[in-house]
Parts: C-alpha cells; structure tokens; sequence
C-alpha cells in the first residue's frame, strides 16, 4: 500500500502554532513525580493527555497506580495492520535550583528559536510531536496501522509502578514494535538513531557516628568524623585511571567490536564537543578510551549528592552525627544489576570502618539495551530520518538510561526503535530547559513519514 504524505505534511506545517500552543500548555502543568507535592498535577497533565487522545478518536483511559497515573489509548485500524506502542512519560524533574531560571520553570516562553520551559525537551516536546504526527494523518484517513500509547508518570523517579502495569495488561499492550522518542539527536542538522542504552543502578549511604553534633575542639581526634568516613569510601570507589573500583565489576562488561568501533568513529563528535557542551577545562576518564565510547559503551559511576553537617554561611566547628551520599552507576550490556548490587555491598563491607555504623538503601537498577540495526521498523525510522533531513541518520550508544526498553522486550516481547528531536545543549535536567523548534518541527514531519512507512513492515 503506497501512501502520500503530502497532505499530512501540509497539515501539520498550516497547524504548528496550534501544535506549539498545545505544548505550551502542557509544560506549564508542573508534573513533578518526586515530590508528592504535586500529586494532583501529576494526574491533571495524565488528563490533559487522555483528553487530548480521546479527541483524535483514541480509545483513551487513566490507569491510577501506586504512585501516579498511566495513560493508555489505543487507536484500531485493522486487525492486519502491524501495531505500534509509542511510549512516553509525562512527569519531569524539579526545577531546582529556581534562582537560575531566567524564566519561570512552569512558564513556558519562547525566546529566538528555542521554546524555554522544564520537560519541553524531556519529554512532553516528544511526546507532543508523536501525537500530532498522529493527528495529522488521521485528519486526511492516512493512519493504515494500528497505535497505541503508553504515557507514564514515573519515568524521572525509576518507573517503580511500570512493570506491574506491564505484566498486568500484556494482551492491552501487545504490538509489533514500540516506538520511544526519548533519546535524542546529536545535533540540529545530524538525525540520530539510538542502537544501544546503559542501564542503571543508584543507592544511598548514611554513615553515622555519635548520636548528636559533637564540639569539634573537644570530641576532634578521638571520635571518627562520619564526613571524613564518607568521603574516603567515595573516593575508593574510581581508581586513579577513572575505572570503577567496584570487586569483579569489568567481568560481564562487553567489549566493542572493531564494527561498533567504526560505526561510533562516524559521530561527527570528538573531545572539544564536550569541553563546548559542558563549560569544563579538561575531560576525565579512562585514557584507554575516547569520549564517544567511554559515554556509550563503558560503565560509569557517578556521585550525585553529598550532605553532611553545618553547609550555611559561615562556620560551625562541629564533628556530624550522620553524613548521606547518593551514588548512581550506569551499566552496559552484559552487566547484571543484580550482580552489581553485591558488588556495592561487598565493597561497602570491606571498606568502612568499625569506627562507625551504617546503612545502604538501594541499589535499584534496570539492565542496559541493545536495539536492532536490522529491525524493520529501524529501517522505517531511518528511510523517515533521511526523507527530511536529506541526509542518512547516524547510529548513536546513549549514555543515558531508558529502563522501559528493557522491561518491554522481557515482559511484553516487544523491541523498540529509539529516537528524540532533543539535542544535547537542551539542559535537561537543569535550569532554563529549552526545546530547538526547528528541529522539533522537523520532528513531526519525521514521525508522520514513520508511521507511514510503518504500513508495509511485515508481521509475525
């Protein structure tokens, strides 16, 4: 079946500003999942998305979990037609700090070609451009498959409700393929596709000392500071090369082949592009290894957060009862999170002195993915890539982690084709945000083509 796009594409491109309202609209809902806080926020941006599926012709319900809503819809074409599952979360991370923003976190604002606003790029911009790909076909009867959508609202505190709904409603989600638009792009002008992303495992430290602050002039030397504690065990944990120190934890790791070696040497990325993206003086790793494989294909572990004692202005000479260190590992494939969790804990054992009492909690984790270069629907994504840009889309490994991948292909057989019209100086996670219009635009023409391209792929 040979469908024209032109009149999808004509669309979305006369109704972009609708498109552009539309977003702005839901990133101004602040679905925070971390902060309980925001529990009804959290549920009105899942009825925000619910109603606006319902209005394309979805089939759309709010599943209450646990923790925060899933949105389901589902739109039936024909019981041939092969299915896709497009996944996507609508909760974002805290703003914090806010005296950073030079615009509210929650007020989005467009500025030049950028549209500024906390989850504008992850990944309510994403998860926008899929559905008014959607929309744009349905509008001219040119959606010959079957969709569904899976938004979560967990994504940015660990999918902790995720894999229950999963097994629970496995004949719900059944597909062909799932279509997750929440990696991203290299740059403005580079499509990217994503073959590969690192799992994850993070956990928390306390270390405690005496039961109460204790006068650092009368208790200092005698009584093991917990902070001092704290710091040494963190520092034990890289060697001096940047290798994690953790017992065993390189025997599962999987080695690049001289392919995936030379597919990665085609990144139009080197050194100097990180130093631009992140303001440092100098890189740091492993010497053995360029950036480009130690962020794709090497495990990482990272500390994320240090407290302990008096942090105000000025001083207070005290020795801490307690210090607390948030700790958080990315994995590759072979590595098992479990096997990674009693790595931490051996490590721990070994380590900390009997000067002091502690507790870990955690680890938490989910395995690394692998995406098939050869995948029908990859090679679908790829043909949608080139037809808009003009050129062939690179094939990228994540540093990142999108636990769902996984979870999907253990649970429901599904594998999935990554992608995203985010690019890496978006500042996700952190202050002022933003999303490159341009090539989010460029994003719906790309996933309406996709989708059409889906129509043909053969199904088992």
């Amino acid at each position: 079946m040979t469908v024209d796009p032109t009149s999808a594409i004509q669309y979305a491109h006369a109704n972009y500003e609708e498109a552009l309202t539309e977003l702005q609209e839901l990133v101004s809902i602040p679905s925070i999942s971390t902060n309980p806080v925001h529990k009804e926020d959290m549920l009105k941006a899942a009825r925000w998305l619910e109603n606006k599926l319902t209005s394309l012709g979805f089939n759309a319900k709010v599943f209450k979990t646990e923790k925060h809503p899933i949105v389901f819809a589902e739109y039936h074409f024909s019981e041939t037609a092969p299915t896709v599952l497009v996944y996507g979360h609508y909760d974002v991370q805290p703003p914090d700090p806010l005296d950073l923003w030079e615009t509210g976190p929650f007020s989005p604002e467009i500025r030049g070609e950028h549209l500024f606003g906390r989850g504008a790029s992850d990944m309510k911009g994403q998860i926008i451009a899929s559905i008014k790909a959607i929309e744009s076909l349905l509008k001219h009867d040119k959606l010959n498959i079957n969709v569904k959508f899976m938004i979560e609202g967990e994504e940015e505190i660990g999918s902790p409700s995720l894999k229950k709904f999963l097994i629970e409603n496995k004949e719900l989600l059944a597909a062909d393929v799932a279509l997750n638009p929440d990696t991203g792009m290299i740059s403005a002008d580079t499509p990217t596709i994503t073959l590969g992303l690192r799992g994850v495992a993070h956990f928390e430290l306390r270390i405690y000392g005496p039961d109460r602050d204790l006068h650092s002039g009368m208790f200092g030397g005698v009584v093991h500071n917990p902070a001092q504690v704290l710091c040494d065990v963190l520092s034990g944990m890289h060697n001096e090369d940047g290798s994690v120190a953790l017992p065993s934890f390189y025997d599962r790791v999987r080695k690049l082949s001289e392919d995936e070696k030379a597919e990665l040497s085609r990144l139009p990325m080197n050194d100097n592009t990180y130093i631009n993206q992140t303001g440092v003086p100098k890189l740091w790793g492993e010497p053995q290894f360029n950036a480009i494989e130690r962020i794709g294909a090497r495990p990482t572990l990272e500390i994320n957060g240090i407290y302990s004692g008096y942090i105000g202005e000025g001083s207070k000479t005290i020795i801490p009862s307690y210090s607390m260190g948030k700790v958080s590992l990315r994995l590759v494939p072979d590595q098992d999170p479990e096997e990674v969790r009693h790595q931490i804990i051996e490590y721990l054992e070994s380590t900390i002195p009997d000067t002091v009492t502690w507790e870990i909690k955690g680890p938490r984790g989910a395995p690394a993915s692998i995406v098939d270069r050869n995948l029908p629907a990859t090679i679908a994504l790829k043909n949608a890539l080139e037809t808009v840009w003009g050129v062939p889309p690179v094939y990228k490994l994540e540093g990142g982690s999108v636990p769902v991948v996984a979870s999907m292909e253990q649970i429901l057989g599904i594998k999935s084709v990554l992608t995203g019209f985010g690019l890496p100086g978006d500042n996700i996670h952190s202050p002022n945000e933003k999303l490159h219009l341009p090539t989010w635009k460029n994003g719906i023409d790309t996933l309406i083509h996709f989708f059409i391209n889906m129509t043909n792929i053969e199904t088992e």
